[in-house]
């Protein structure tokens, strides 16, 4: 079994947006390693974008499509059923890879959603959070050497260094759970039943609560098509109960 812990970096979060970035860790038994390359977009990377992954566009400029760089090609070499994908919210890299006409043929783990299964009371599931409330921070310097690498913030490799760091965590918080992998692999797959509200007219109030004083504006939430799948989950379990 190969894990294959990836992260991208793109030139926006719009549906137009595409890939400049991609870099992922395999692990198995007896070998880690990593594979890093940037890519030219078929358009320019935004400011906003590069604001955050301080990738520009001169520093893309000769590089190759994305379907020509080496770690392109190895991703599809490993993706089957004898790897293990592993991603921190990872239907926004799986969108940006199906673009380049990847299809997921690999068991998946969304490491953002089995946090949010096992943790949910933390603040925050996003990863430079955890980086740093669970203390990756201490430890991802020495594994960064050990790779050749380097750790920054927001960059695809860089996230993939905690990255590995936060999927540790989360096989150690299974405590005695007989298949770890198969496990995480499920919680990826179940709804996360959301606790108290984090935006809106209720605010930090219970959903539970919220059902019982306030039915009608959960139904009026409810008809929202564009409604959070597990927040939809939250408000129907909470009304049906």
């Amino acid at each position: 079994m190969t894990f294959v812990l990836l992260d991208t970096e793109t030139t926006g979060a719009a549906d137009e947006d595409r890939i400049c970035q991609l870099a992922f860790i395999t692990k198995t038994k007896q070998d880690v390693e990593y594979f890093m390359d940037f890519c030219k977009p078929p358009l320019p990377i935004k400011f906003g974008a590069m604001a955050v992954n301080h990738i520009t566009n001169e520093m893309v400029a000769d590089k190759p499509e994305y379907n020509d760089i080496d770690s392109a090609k190895k991703l599809d070499e490993l993706n089957n059923e004898n790897s293990v994908l592993v991603i921190h919210n990872a239907k926004f890299d799986l969108d940006m890879l199906e673009k380049e006409g990847f299809i997921l043929n690999a068991p998946l783990i969304d490491t953002y959603r089995c946090i949010r299964h096992l943790e949910p009371d933390l603040d925050s599931h996003a990863l430079q959070y955890l980086r740093y409330a669970l203390g990756f921070y201490k430890e991802e310097g020495e594994f960064a050497a050990k790779l050749g690498a380097e750790v920054k913030a927001h960059d695809a490799l860089g996230d993939v260094i905690v990255l590995n760091f936060l999927m540790s965590y989360l096989i150690k918080a299974l405590g005695d759970e007989t298949n770890k992998i198969e496990k995480l692999v499920e919680l990826t797959q179940q709804p996360i039943v959301i606790k108290k509200f984090r935006f809106g007219k209720y605010k930090g109030q219970s959903i539970k609560d919220v059902a019982s004083s306030d039915p009608g504006y959960l139904d009026w939430m409810l008809k929202n098509a564009d409604l959070d799948v597990d927040l939809r989950f939250s408000i129907e379990d909470a009304l049906n109960s």
